[in-house]
């Protein structure tokens, strides 16, 4: 076999494994895998755009030291180099390599260094060396130590592993204060999981010495966190785990559990107490390492209870998690733990395909803003003739229900009404408000399709919100909330989010957006339906990234509140403070004239290849500027388009490019030809070609372009040309073939025999389809 003839397989198999198995890869705990880094942002229609897989991982005492790029013996070895530095930087490997089996190349990523090398390739010790100068025993005894994965029932994805090895790393030098920043959705509790358990089998403590297990408190700021935290560490010995709560304080006479290695609770009882708090009952060198769920919220803020608890237990290493990158309002979480150790932010979640992507529906109406008049019906409160409010007073100083209403039957009149949803109000009250009203205008007849789960809810609206969380329940299919459902919702099949009050800060805003990108089965994208211009958000650049400048523009949004809303009890669980004395609000009834005269513009955001939100003219500019890099000219497009299969390679390649059948078909609605072959679309944005109809298509084809097909298979033709004009060329692709051939015949072979042979039918297929396409 000539190298040419070599594939990149044989070269694999039989030049560059031998080379690593003489080094001692594959032997003595070290491993050499084939990695799917991601599967590929999420698309329409249940396809996936470009997945990453690195060739060889090279990993040895539960580190990925290096990653290999293979590339068959006929090609250059440099033509790996690309793709081994973009997985090395992903899984955080400190050596990249790329090979065609004769010839290799190595890069330091953390040197830069790089160049050619000569075998034999480096050991795992040697590697491990290399990575690590230092010597370090807690290293090398985490390192042991193998991930907890159910029996390999499931793997680690690579940010996941990187997060838990540079805290593991943190902690093996001493560090005290170790902050992990990662999106919603991405598996914080999983991450926090595998290090505890790390750090349970290897003896890890305080002492400096393996000779006890940690003692580690898991805090959170919500029941709900904290219990999904307690049944997620299941794998731990069950006399190891206890939650820290008022049934077992209270069976316990008093006192807090202390004969466990984990231990789980919230601020809130760990604050109470008959005298002093709950958590001074533990010495404060009790906890060895400590985990702050959503440690944003409150936790590490200066002057707070919260903080004066977390220094109590100063001698603890400290570990918070949060979704939130550093900014303003969270700046005192960042300058207690530091910077984070590692980052995995939500567009990259996104990108990768580990989070669900997701559509803006900006919903402007023509009663965003409301100046009384004298004309409406004053029910409760006082109010001028003049007076004018805006969002901000919508719900809080003034409530027109008529406008609320008016604002549920626009999102439910577009939404698929089986699609869990939920709905974020301003208040407690609206929340009710706005559930009453979904509940008389709902298609559903069930009476429970929507409820409110709140702080005031208590017990029945938590369990509410298992219910809604169960993917094999359907109801209830929506839930109205004010505060509480902004975080600790783990529900998957999350397929719309309502936004019906202002959204006060950036943190928040992410922290809603994240309900919505847990992935599931058939869930392709979710859509944020905006009534209150939160879109703006994205104006903050990469809106995961750096902060805000400190000035806002005049009319920019307010700074959020020090504390939570008023109505909403501290931490959402029904264990704070009482609701104050609500305020007199003003109610207005709007007249008949005023009512019908509302009226809503909708425009969609559309993203960017960085991520960025971009208008529709803008959008349509940068599908010209990728056709005009794929087709040269109209005749190109032409010839392209009429073949199925060629059809089908011109849509992946757009597909890749961020275009998928869902944004194409947006497309169609932004140049105003829903009813055109995309083929016109794409020559009208190209060429300026009038837009003709798949109707028009269609008929030239019946009236003159079907001369030579007579019989059974002009009738089979026909057929596809109908389903083409109802539904587009869609019903054009190969891969439909043979399911009009079932569909008419019974069976492909069925159809065969009454055609006269498969090769005659699709030759008649595609001449139909260049014939639809000849003008």
């Amino acid at each position: 076999m000539s190298l040419h003839d070599e594939t990149e397989a044989d070269t694999r198999a039989e030049r560059i494994d031998p080379v690593l198995a003489a080094a001692g890869w594959g032997q003595n705990g070290s491993k050499v895998r084939r990695e799917v880094i991601c599967p590929g942002r999420i698309q329409s229609g249940g396809t996936r755009g470009k997945g990453l897989s690195a060739d060889y991982v090279l990993i040895h005492k539960g580190q990925k030291l290096a990653v290999l790029e293979a590339k068959r013996a006929g090609v250059s070895h440099r033509n790996g180099v690309g793709q081994a530095k973009d997985y090395a930087t992903r899984l955080g490997s400190r050596y990249a390599y790329a090979s065609n089996g004769l010839n290799w190349y190595q890069i330091d990523m953390a040197s830069g260094a790089e160049g050619d090398m000569d075998l034999p390739f480096p050991t795992p010790e040697e590697l491990w060396d290399r990575t690590f100068v230092d010597q370090n025993d807690w290293r090398e005894r985490f390192g042991a130590v193998d991930f907890e994965t159910d029996g390999g029932k499931w793997e680690l994805r690579y940010y996941q592993h990187k997060a838990i090895n540079e805290a593991l790393e943190a902690v093996a030098k001493g560090d005290r204060r170790i902050l992990l920043t990662l999106a919603t959705g991405t598996g914080k509790t999983s991450i926090a999981f595998q290090i505890a358990w790390k750090l349970f089998q290897a003896k890890w403590n305080l002492t400096g010495e393996p000779v006890r297990r940690p003692r580690i408190l898991f805090l959170a700021d919500r029941n709900i966190l904290a219990d999904q935290a307690y049944n997620a560490f299941s794998a731990f010995p069950n006399d190891t785990v206890t939650r820290i709560d008022p049934d077992t304080i209270r069976k316990n006479r008093g006192k807090p559990p202390k004969n466990a290695s984990l231990f789980f609770t919230i601020f809130q009882t760990f604050m109470t107490g008959d005298g002093d708090p709950v958590y001074t009952q533990y010495p404060s060198d009790f906890f060895d390492f400590i985990v702050i769920d959503e440690c944003h919220r409150g936790g590490a803020k200066d002057e707070s209870e919260w903080r004066r608890l977390l220094e109590y237990f100063e001698p603890a290493t400290q570990l918070g998690l949060t979704a939130t990158p550093k900014r303003k309002l969270n700046a005192d979480t960042y300058a207690y733990f530091g910077e984070p150790v590692y980052t995995y932010a939500l567009r990259d979640g996104i990108e990768d395909g580990f989070l669900t992507p997701f559509k803006v529906r900006q919903m402007a109406s023509t009663i965003d803003e409301y100046v009384y008049d004298g004309t409406d019906d004053v029910i409760a409160g006082d109010i001028n003739v003049g007076d004018s409010f805006t969002e901000d007073d919508f719900n809080t100083r003034i409530i027109i229900e008529d406008r609320e209403l008016s604002r549920v039957k626009e999102f439910m009149s577009q939404m698929d009404q089986r699609q869990k949803t939920l709905v974020f109000c301003a208040t407690q009250d609206h929340a009710a408000l706005v559930r009453d009203l979904i509940n008389q205008v709902k298609d559903s007849t069930n009476p429970n399709y929507c409820h409110r789960v709140t702080a005031n809810d208590g017990a029945v609206g938590d369990q509410h919100l298992r219910n809604f969380q169960d993917n094999a329940k359907t109801i209830p299919t929506i839930l109205t909330t004010s505060q509480k459902l902004s975080t600790g919702v783990d529900a998957l099949n999350i397929r719309n989010i309502v936004l019906m009050r202002p959204i006060r800060s950036m943190i928040e805003f992410k922290q809603i957006i994240g309900r919505g990108t847990r992935t599931y089965e058939g869930k392709d994208f979710f859509t944020i339906w905006d009534f209150v211009k939160a879109h703006m958000n994205f104006s903050d650049p990469e809106w995961d990234g750096e902060p805000l400048p400190p000035d806002e523009p005049p009319n920019g949004p307010r700074l959020p509140p020090t504390g939570p809303p008023e109505d909403e009890p501290s931490g959402g669980d029904g264990g704070g403070p009482d609701d104050p004395p609500p305020r007199e609000k003003i109610e207005v009834k709007l007249s008949d004239g005023k009512v019908r005269k509302i009226q809503y513009i909708k425009t969609t955001t559309y993203w960017s290849a960085d991520g960025k939100p971009i208008s529709a003219a803008e959008f349509l500019k940068c599908l010209f500027g990728e056709l005009s890099g794929i087709v040269a000219d109209e005749d190109q497009l032409r010839t392209v388009w009429s073949d199925p299969d060629n059809r089908e390679h011109f849509l992946r390649q757009l597909s890749d490019r961020g275009y998928d059948a869902d944004r194409l078909s947006d497309i169609r609605r932004l140049v105003d030809a829903p009813d055109s072959d995309l083929f016109d679309v794409l020559s009208y944005i190209l060429f300026m070609n009038p837009p003709k109809t798949r109707q028009n298509r269609a008929e030239n084809v019946r009236s003159g372009g079907m001369a030579k097909t007579d019989g059974e298979l002009k009738d089979l033709l026909l057929a596809i040309l109908a389903a083409y004009e109802a539904s587009g060329e869609s019903e054009l692709a190969s891969k439909k073939l043979g399911t009009f051939l079932t569909a008419r015949y019974g069976s492909v072979n069925e159809g065969k025999e009454k055609l006269g042979g498969l090769a005659a039918i699709k030759d008649a297929f595609r001449s139909m389809q260049a014939t639809l396409y000849s003008d």
